[in-house]
């Protein structure tokens, strides 16, 4: 990426929040489309529970809804077929089934650039917080034999820890309070649209990484102060970026 365009968007961040010298102290970190390129079956998984039940879907769609927790994601399709939420028994029902099929399609891929982008923020002390809206064991399990080392258990914050999933604040907002700092020496690292609206309503530099179908000027138009192409290209920025808030 350009130096210019990471020192106007450093300078754009500074001039919002009427701060002068922004420097990174966190990194909250989504997981799905971030630590995992797993949203290719998360999508088929609810694609097939969701049509199973007689609603018309796409498979396409549910990247848009990447973000949300379970929960939502179910009463969103209730409310538009059925005009109406689930019932807990339902939504219980229904995510148990969706679960059961992402299990079954058995893959466990890591996002390339990952560890390296890990690996450079644990190296310049920057406190780290998974900040996910799954509630997926099969994959949260895995972090600490994918990732050692990389997210202290009590730095990790799920669909289960909260009321209001992405776009809603309220995630990353939980996250600063993990990482015991404020908003504006914190980034969040995220792929999804809904995603960049709740970091970047939570007032944090929001990067946004397009490592699936949706394109770049979507996660811009949702407030990522910086896109990239791919976990790789962002992680071989990493460290310009550090050291440009660092200097500043």
């Amino acid at each position: 990426m350009n130096i210019d365009l990471i020192h106007k968007a450093v300078a754009d961040y500074e001039a919002r929040h009427g701060i002068s010298n922004f420097h990174i102290a966190a990194a909250l970190i989504d997981m799905d489309g971030v630590l995992y390129d797993s949203m290719k079956y998360h999508t088929l998984a609810w694609h097939r529970m969701i049509s199973e039940q007689g609603i018309e879907c796409t498979r396409e769609e549910f990247y848009l809804y990447e973000g949300m927790t379970g929960k939502a994601t179910i009463n969103l399709l209730f409310e538009r077929v059925y005009g109406r939420s689930a019932s807990d028994e339902e939504v219980q029902t229904l995510y148990e089934q969706k679960a059961k099929y992402f299990v079954e399609i058995g893959r466990k891929e890591m996002m390339p650039g990952a560890t390296q982008m890990l690996r450079v923020l644990m190296d310049h002390d920057i406190t780290r917080v998974l900040v996910t809206g799954s509630a997926q064991n099969s994959l949260i399990r895995y972090i600490d034999e994918d990732y050692p080392g990389a997210f202290d258990p009590q730095r990790r914050i799920t669909a289960l820890d909260v009321k209001r999933g992405k776009p809603d604040p309220e995630p990353y907002l939980m996250g600063l309070q993990k990482a015991a700092t404020t908003h504006t020496s914190t980034i969040v690292i995220e792929n999804a649209p809904l995603g960049v609206e709740s970091g970047h309503a939570a007032g944090c530099f929001t990067i946004g990484i397009t490592t699936g179908p949706i394109p770049a000027e979507e996660l811009k138009k949702a407030g990522a102060d910086l896109v990239f192409d791919s976990m790789q290209d962002f992680a071989d920025t990493l460290p310009l970026i550090l050291d440009i808030t660092a200097s500043r």
